[in-house]
């Protein structure tokens, strides 16, 4: 088994979103698609791995948010299964209310940013569930249900090794510098922790984020995305508690976000490749929308 880390160069940035072609005895795995925009670069590297379009009949994606599965839809056309979160599974098929609601928050960048993303036919749709398995390409994937960044979300295991999407957070390749990807609408700390906990139960040998690239050092890191999502979200939750509005708020957490890349050691491009791979202003929507609902749910209860 080989698996090789492709480099979708999403907007022209290095290292920021990653697709991962595995190769089995009987052919190659794609896991993660990238958006529809990125989907030139995809073809062409896999053209220098050897591989064309057609012999892509296998395509796994972690969840449904665009820069992970946002050109499944072009593969499915192709005559690729793609194996999905079976509550994202439906915005694959028909992806009009994922792209309405994206567009909310992208408005005039959508097509900058994402690409044309296609509706996949349905019987091109493989719904999973936790516990699952893919056989494909003599090789068996699970699917492990891990939420927190999004509740159609999984880690896919395959041997030792898991694909993490943005379950096991954002870490920059060749720096120290990690984020959390909390983006709205549906953060949840305590699921995030639960997911964590899941995972270094997994006892993985390495894992790959999307964003970006192979981590050996498993538990270290997954240590330290957890205590980032509760200072994240601590320090969110006191600007909130102090008056500040949703631009201050932004300003205060990417000040903040960016004394602790310096101090992590990060480079300029480091941290550009960070923002370009979670823009930190979603991330304050995402939590402090989280703190909404929960203070809403306390005085409801």
């Amino acid at each position: 088994m080989d698996i090789h880390t492709i480099d979708l160069e999403f907007q022209g940035i290095p290292h920021a979103i990653a697709a991962y072609l595995v190769v089995g005895p009987g052919g190659p795995v794609l896991i993660e698609t990238g958006p529809a925009s990125t989907l030139d670069i995809l073809r062409a590297r896999l053209a220098e791995l050897g591989y064309e379009v057609a012999d892509i009949e296998h395509v796994i994606v972690t969840h449904i948010h665009l820069d992970h599965s946002g050109a499944a839809g072009w593969w499915a056309q192709q005559g690729a299964q793609v194996y999905v979160h079976h509550v994202g599974a439906p915005h694959i098929a028909d992806p009009s209310r994922l792209l309405r609601s994206a567009g909310r928050l992208y408005g005039d960048d959508m097509d900058r940013l994402w690409g044309q993303t296609v509706a996949a036919p349905a019987d091109r749709v493989t719904e999973l569930r936790d516990g699952d398995l893919v056989e494909a390409c003599g090789l068996t994937f699970r699917a492990i249900d891990t939420p927190g960044h999004a509740s159609h979300h999984h880690v896919i295991r395959l041997e030792d090794v898991g694909f993490t999407g943005d379950a096991g957070g954002v870490r920059i390749l060749g720096s120290e510098l990690i984020d959390i990807p909390a983006v709205p609408p549906e953060f949840d700390r305590e699921a995030w922790y639960a997911s964590l906990s899941r995972l270094q139960e997994e006892r993985f040998a390495a894992i790959f984020p999307t964003h970006f690239g192979r981590v050996d050092d498993v538990n270290d890191h997954l240590e330290r995305v957890r205590a980032l999502i509760g200072e994240s979200s601590g320090f969110v939750l006191g600007a909130m508690m102090s008056g500040a509005e949703r631009d201050e708020l932004v300003e205060h957490y990417t000040t903040w976000n960016l004394a602790r890349a310096h101090e992590s050691g990060a480079s300029s491009e480091n941290i550009g490749q960070a923002g370009t791979a979670n823009p930190l202003a979603m991330s304050v929507d995402g939590i402090s929308r989280y703190w909404r609902k929960k203070q809403e749910r306390a005085e409801a209860g």
